[in-house]
């Protein structure tokens, strides 16, 4: 019995999409919505899921797996959005 190994790409990084920022492949979702749902709004993996149809349970905890392994990256990437987010607010005012 010959077994084969079975790689799956979940999560990429490409510089002219979605500002190089690591996402689910094939979609423009970055790591950081998921961890936004799953951390913030505390959503579970399914829950996810079903607010992403075309994302598969494996991508999610791709995701989330990602995030553990480059914390400081992504929560990083948070808070620029953040305080992005929060200027444009201020400018309006």
């Amino acid at each position: 019995m010959t077994t084969k190994a079975i790689e799956q790409i979940h999560i990429v990084k490409d510089e002219g999409i979605c500002g190089g920022q690591p996402r689910i492949a094939g979609t423009r979702i970055k790591v950081q919505h998921i961890v936004l749902e799953y951390e913030r709004l505390g959503w579970t993996p399914d829950q996810i899921c079903d607010a992403h149809p075309g994302l598969s349970l494996a991508d999610v905890h791709a995701a989330i797996t990602y995030y553990y392994d480059h914390r400081d990256e992504v929560d990083s990437a948070i808070q620029k959005d953040e305080e992005f987010v929060n200027s444009l607010r201020r400018n309006l005012s």
